[in-house]
C-alpha cells in the first residue's frame, strides 16, 4: 500500500521566549528564559509567582476586528495568530486561499478556556447569575481554537479538537500527518495551544507541586536535568503547522522544514512508574518510521525539569537505545519555554525544524550541578553544532500518557 510523505511548509510560534520562529530560535539557542512573574493576574498570595507568559501579544495584530478577538479565550487567540504566520510561512496568503477539499484542522488543547470560564463565575459571583456574558458557552467549548481558525479561511471540513492533556498538540500533528499519509487529506493545519495561567489553574498546578517557586529568580526556575531541579515552570502559547503531501509541495514549488516519518504513544505501564510508557511510544515510534537507534542523530527531550520525570526518562533513553544513548546529544527547551501543557510537542517540532535547517542543536539551559541519574549528554547551556538528520521528540502529559515522533530533514 502507497504512503503518501508528510512534510512540514509552514510553522507559527508564539512563545513566552519569542513570537515568531526567528526570535523563538535566537532565545534558544543563547538559552534565555522567558519565564518571569507572573503579570496576567494578581499572584501577590501564591506560593509560586512565576510562569512562562507571551509577551507583547496583542490579538488586534493577528485578528480582524470585525471577528471580535477580545469575546475569544486567551488560547484561541495564540493559536490564530500561529496559524496566520504559518500559513503566510508556506507561502499561502490567507485571505485568498485555495485549499483542497478536505481540509482538516485540528487542534491540540489540554486546559479548557479557563480564563473565561474563571471571569464568567466571578462575574455571577459578584453580580448574580443574570450577568453572565452571552458569549461564554462559545468561547469556553475545547473546540473553539480550531472552530474559529476553520472559519476564517473557509475550508469545507470539519474543524477537529484533540485534547489528551500536555501530548496534545503533538497528538493532533500526527493525526493530520495520518490523514495526509492515507490520501484523506493533501492538506492540514494542526498543532497545539494552551493559556493555562489563571488563578484557579495555577492554584491547583501549586497545590499538586509542579509550580516552582523560585520567585526571586524566574529566569533559573525550569532546570532539565539539573540535580537542583524542583518541578519546572508552567507557561502557555502556541505552535501551529502546514503540513502536506510532499508531491504537493514540490508542485507548490516550497521548500518542507521536515517529514513527518513516524508516531507512537503508549499510557504508562505502571501508575507508580510516571513516564514508563515513553519505552514502547520511542520503540513504536522507530519501527513505524522504519528506523534503527543507529539512525537517530538527537532527541528532544520532554525534560520539564521535574525530579522524577527526568530521570525516568533518561533511564528509558538508556533502556531503548543501550550503548547508543551515551553518544546521542539530548537536551530540552524548557529551561527557555517552561511547560506550556499542549504547545510543548509543537514547540519541540519548530525547534528540531529549526535544528535541522540550520544545523545547530539548542542546549539544555540551566544546566548547573550534575545530576548521576541524568549522565547522558544533555547539551548543557550551548548551542552545538552537528549533523543531524533524523530527531526523535518525547512527550509526557497527567494522566500517563506518553508520546513520541520521528522526524527527519526531506530527502529527495
Amino acid at each position: 500500500m502507497r504512503r503518501n510523505r508528510v512534510v512540514i511548509t509552514g510553522m507559527g510560534v508564539l512563545a513566552p521566549n519569542g513570537i515568531g520562529c526567528t526570535e523563538f530560535w535566537e532565545s534558544l539557542l543563547a538559552g534565555r528564559s522567558g519565564i518571569g512573574p507572573i503579570t496576567l493576574f494578581d499572584a501577590s498570595g501564591f506560593k509560586s509567582r512565576i510562569a512562562g507568559e507571551v509577551k507583547n501579544f496583542d490579538p488586534h495584530d493577528y485578528i480582524e476586528s470585525e471577528l471580535k478577538p477580545k469575546r475569544m479565550a486567551r488560547h484561541t487567540q495564540l493559536a490564530f495568530a500561529a496559524t496566520m504566520m504559518a500559513l503566510q510561512d508556506a507561502a499561502l496568503d490567507p485571505d485568498s486561499l485555495q485549499l483542497p477539499s478536505p481540509t482538516p484542522v485540528i487542534i491540540g488543547v489540554s486546559m479548557n478556556a479557563m480564563d473565561v470560564v474563571e471571569k464568567c463565575f466571578e462575574s455571577v459571583q459578584n453580580h448574580g447569575p443574570n450577568r453572565a456574558s452571552p458569549t461564554t458557552s462559545e468561547a469556553s467549548i475545547p473546540s473553539a481554537p480550531a472552530n474559529v481558525i476553520a472559519d476564517r479561511i473557509g475550508v469545507r471540513a470539519n474543524a477537529r479538537t484533540v485534547t489528551t492533556a500536555c501530548p496534545s498538540g503533538l497528538d493532533a500533528l500526527a493525526e493530520a500527518a495520518a490523514m495526509i499519509r492515507s490520501g484523506a487529506a493533501e492538506l492540514a493545519i494542526a498543532g497545539g495551544a494552551d493559556a493555562p495561567i489563571t488563578p484557579l489553574v495555577m492554584a491547583s498546578f501549586v497545590a499538586n507541586g509542579l509550580s516552582s517557586c523560585r520567585n526571586s529568580e524566574p529566569e533559573r526556575a525550569s532546570r532539565p536535568f539539573d540535580l537542583d531541579r524542583d518541578t519546572g515552570v508552567i507557561s502557555e502559547g502556541a505552535a501551529i503547522f502546514v503540513v502536506e503531501n510532499l508531491e504537493r509541495a514540490a508542485a507548490r514549488g516550497v521548500r518542507p522544514y521536515l517529514e513527518i516519518t513516524g508516531y507512537g504513544k503508549q499510557r504508562d505501564l505502571d501508575p507508580q512508574k510516571p513516564a514508563s510508557g515513553l519505552k514502547y511510544s520511542m520503540t513504536i515510534a522507530l519501527a513505524n518510521a522504519q528506523r534503527t537507534i543507529h539512525e537517530v542523530d538527537y532527541i528532544s527531550a520532554y525534560g520539564p525539569g521535574h525530579p522524577t520525570l527526568d530521570a525516568t526518562e533518561i533511564m528509558i533513553i538508556k533502556e531503548v537505545f543501550g550503548q547508543r544513548a551515551y553518544s546521542l546529544p539530548i537536551s530540552s527547551i524548557k529551561g527557555v519555554t517552561g511547560n506550556p501543557l499542549a504547545a510543548a510537542g509543537p514547540f519541540q517540532v519548530v525547534a528540531c525544524a529549526l535544528t535541522v535547517r540550520d544545523q545547530i542543536i539548542p542546549p539544555t539551559a540551566n544546566y548547573e550541578i550534575p545530576d548521576p541519574a541524568c549522565d547522558l549528554d544533555v547539551v548543557p547551556n550551548r548551542a552545538r553544532r552537528a549533523d543531524i538528520d533524523c530527531a526523535l521528540i518525547n512527550v509526557r502529559g497527567l494522566g500517563g500518557s506518553a508520546n513520541t515522533m520521528i522526524v527527519n530533514r526531506v530527502a529527495y
